[in-house]
C-alpha cells in the first residue's frame, strides 16, 4: 500500500514572527522531502479544513470562538507563549483537517500509512484552552473524527514529543477505546504526565505515562518501547495508530534536555510500522508536533518517512556524545503498574 502526506501552504500563514514554532519549521521539512525524493514517493491527500462540528468533539465552543475572534481582531497572544496572526485561525483549521483527512485516507485504504506535515501543532490544547504552542488538539480531532465514524474503533495514540500531551490525555481519560502512551521528558512543561496517570473511569489504564529524566537517549527510549509501549499497544489491539510526533527530544534540540539521535527516532518509527502491520493491517498516521532545530526536524520527518517507505536513511548528525541515566528501575514501576511484567 502507498504512504499518503496532507500539506497545504495555509499552514505557513500561522505567523508568529521569530517564535521558536514558526513557519520556517514546516518549510524545511518540505524542502528536505523535495531535496531527498522522498516526495515523489509519496501520494497527495487532498487537504481539508476542519469544521465547527469537528473541533467540538475535542474543544468547547468557548475556546474556538476566542481563538476565531482574536485571529478576526489582527492577533495576539492567547498565553505567554502561544500567539496568534490573522489567518491563524484558518490555518489551524486546515491543521486539523489535515490530520482528518490522513486518518481518514487510511481508514478508507486509500493508503497504509499517512503523515499530517502540519502547524500549529496541537497535543497541549485541552478542551477549554490554548497553549504551548497549540491553538486545536489535531490529533485527538482526528481521533474523535474516527470515533464518530465508527464507534466501535478502537484507537491508539503514541506521543513521542518531548513535552507531555496534557490535551490529548485529557480528552480521552475516561474513554476505554483509546489508549494514551506518552514518552515525555519529566519533569518539564507542561508539568503532567506522571507514571501513576492512568486514565479515569471507564478510562483507567488506558493513559500510559512515561516519565522519562533528563538525558535520555536512544537506549532508554529503545527500552522504553521494547518494555512498555509495544506491550501495551498489542495488549489494547487497536485498529488505527495515530501517533503525535515531536522532534524535540534530540540531542541538538535548543529547548530540550534529552540524547535522542535521528537513529533513535528511526528505531521508534519502525516499531510503530511493525505494530501496524501486525495488528492493524498498517493503519498508521503521523501528525507533526514540535521539533525546534530545523536540521534535526527536517531529518527527523524524512527519517520517519523512510521507515514507513522501508527505505535507509543516513543520520547526518550522529549519536549524543553523553551518557544517559540508568532507567530499568522507573520502567519497572512502570510496567508493574500497567500490569505489562
Amino acid at each position: 500500500m502507498p504512504v499518503g502526506y496532507v500539506y497545504d501552504p495555509i499552514c505557513l500563514d500561522h505567523d508568529t514572527g521569530d517564535h521558536p514554532e514558526s513557519s520556517r519549521r514546516l518549510s524545511a521539512v518540505m524542502a528536505q522531502l523535495g531535496q531527498t525524493g522522498l516526495l515523489g514517493r509519496l501520494v497527495a491527500i487532498p487537504t481539508e479544513s476542519a469544521t465547527i462540528r469537528d473541533l467540538s468533539r475535542v474543544h468547547s465552543p468557548a475556546l474556538i470562538e476566542q481563538i476565531r475572534c482574536l485571529a478576526e481582531s489582527g492577533g495576539g497572544y492567547l498565553d505567554w507563549d502561544t500567539p496568534i496572526s490573522m489567518r491563524s485561525y484558518e490555518a489551524a483549521l486546515h491543521a486539523a483537517g489535515g490530520a482528518i483527512a490522513a486518518t481518514r485516507a487510511v481508514l478508507g485504504g486509500e493508503v497504509g500509512g499517512a503523515i499530517a506535515l502540519v502547524r500549529p501543532p496541537g497535543h497541549h490544547a485541552t478542551s477549554t484552552r490554548a497553549m504551548g504552542f497549540c491553538l486545536f488538539n489535531n490529533v485527538a480531532i482526528a481521533s474523535a473524527w474516527a470515533l464518530s465514524f465508527k464507534p466501535a474503533l478502537r484507537v491508539a495514540i503514541v506521543d513521542f514529543d518531548v513535552h507531555h500531551g496534557n490535551g490529548t490525555m485529557e480528552a480521552f481519560r475516561e474513554d476505554p477505546r483509546v489508549l494514551y502512551v506518552s514518552l515525555h521528558q519529566y519533569p518539564f512543561y507542561p508539568g503532567t504526565g506522571h507514571w501513576r496517570e492512568k486514565g479515569d473511569g471507564d478510562g483507567d489504564g488506558t493513559c500510559v505515562n512515561i516519565p522519562l529524566p533528563a538525558q535520555t537517549g536512544d537506549s532508554g527510549y529503545r527500552q522504553a518501547f521494547c518494555r512498555l509501549v509495544e506491550p501495551a499497544v498489542r495488549r489494547f489491539r487497536p485498529d488505527v495508530i495515530l501517533v503525535s510526533a515531536g522532534y524535540d527530544a534530540h540531542w541538538a534540540d535548543p529547548y530540550a534536555w534529552m540524547l535522542l539521535s535521528l537513529s533513535g527516532y528511526r528505531q521508534m518509527a519502525d516499531s510503530l510500522v511493525k505494530l501496524a502491520h501486525e495488528l492493524c493491517g498498517g493503519g498508521l498516521v503521523f501528525a507533526l508536533e514540535g521539533g525546534y532545530d530545523l536540521t534535526v526536524l527536517a531529518h527527523g520527518v524524512a527519517t520517519t518517512l523512510s521507515a514507513m517507505l522501508n527505505l535507509p536513511y543516513d543520520d547526518p548528525m550522529g549519536p549524543a556524545r553523553e551518557p544517559e541515566p540508568c532507567i530499568e528501575s522507573l520502567l519497572g514501576q512502570i510496567a508493574r503498574w500497567h500490569g505489562l511484567e
